[in-house]
């Protein structure tokens, strides 16, 4: 695979993110088992007239596409693609409402339309006015590992492109209960930052927006370079480690050479098996990063890690409620990032300093 360059990136998360000056410097306390994102000033992005007609997905996708291309200094990108687990949730709720309430008569076809899986990318285009390849993939908790994977063949196949790459999900009213009736997050509201040493079933359940432009080539404006993603569909917890292993190993890297490894935890006492197993094992000796006591879980989530450790590359420091154990790293070059949902969609993906 060709070299890959995230020059670029942008996230909105239930944590204020968007301030490109701090690093979790003030943070929120969640006390709720479901809870929404920490919102910037969508205004300064986007047409008040047509923020009015845009969903709360749409405009954090809009609005941290923009961030991230501003940061990269790129105005248009050579494609756009992005990832989602459960899409614009809110108007295809709305639309189905509407459907029942008013008999299947007098629809408008503006919340159909809008309800989509490819609403973003489709809206981030229009407003860039962008013809270029467009896609979004919708693969569980590894849509946004996709996407990147998308973006770096079509580097391998032209170096000098510059590919918009994204993860959206948001909080609906009644989707996101039936995740809760299913016991995917947690029957009672909790303190968010003690989620980690929750020891009931379930996560928090949160929304986000995450987008970065890779590029092919390295620029004044490069933060990483994505040394390879990988995704595994299901895996046990002992055969975890293994794909792991490999993955260091095919990268030509040892577990010695990572620094830090920013893991998904999310509280569920069922699931975090996979994470505890490693972090006493082959991480032991590790810094041990985690993220989602802060900004809860979603399908998209783990692209909050991509954000975490371009920011750590930048600012060579790991805020003290991100750190998981005790470990210090003396140095921050390379960063191992790892996330799994129930046990499936499993994703690995290296950062290295550039």
């Amino acid at each position: 695979m060709s070299d890959c360059y995230i020059n670029g990136i942008a996230s909105i998360s239930a944590q204020p993110t968007t301030d490109p000056d701090t690093f979790l410097e003030d943070i929120i306390s969640h006390k709720e088992s479901i809870f929404r994102s920490h919102d910037p000033n969508y205004k300064e992005f986007i047409k008040p007239a047509a923020m009015r007609r845009m969903s709360k997905s749409v405009k954090m996708g809009v609005t941290a596409a923009s961030m991230a291309l501003n940061n990269s200094g790129v105005d248009m990108p050579d494609a756009i693609i992005t990832g989602t687990g459960m899409g614009c949730k809110q108007d295809s709720e709305k639309f189905l409402e509407n459907v029942l309430n008013n008999d299947e008569q007098f629809l408008t076809p503006t919340l159909f339309i809008q309800s989509t899986h490819n609403t973003v990318g489709g809206q981030v285009a229009l407003g860039l006015g962008c013809k270029a390849y467009n896609v979004t993939y919708v693969q569980g908790a590894a849509s946004f590992e996709a996407s990147v994977m998308d973006a770096q063949l079509m580097l391998s196949e032209e170096s000098g492109k510059n590919i918009l790459v994204g993860g959206i999900d948001e909080v609906a009213k009644n989707s996101t209960l039936l995740h809760k009736l299913d016991g995917q997050i947690k029957d009672d509201d909790i303190n968010v930052i003690d989620l980690l040493d929750s020891e009931t079933s379930g996560t928090v359940a949160s929304e986000g927006a995450t987008f970065m432009v890779l590029g092919g080539q390295k620029t004044e404006k490069s933060i990483a370079k994505l040394i390879d993603v990988e995704t595994v569909s299901a895996a046990k917890p002992d055969e975890i480690k293994i794909y792991i292993e490999k993955f260091i190993t095919q990268n030509k890297l040892s577990i010695d050479d990572i620094d830090a490894v920013v893991l998904g935890n999310n509280g569920d006492v069922i699931y975090d098996n996979y994470y505890k197993n490693l972090q006493s094992s082959i991480f032991s000796k590790i810094e041990q990063l985690g993220y989602k006591h802060l900004i809860g879980d979603y399908h998209v989530a783990s692209s909050f890690g991509f954000w975490l450790g371009c920011k750590v590359f930048k600012t060579n420091h790991v805020p003290d409620v991100l750190k998981v154990n005790d470990i210090t790293a003396k140095k921050y070059d390379n960063i191992l990032l790892y996330n799994q949902y129930l046990g499936k969609n499993h994703s690995i993906a290296l950062l290295q300093r550039c």
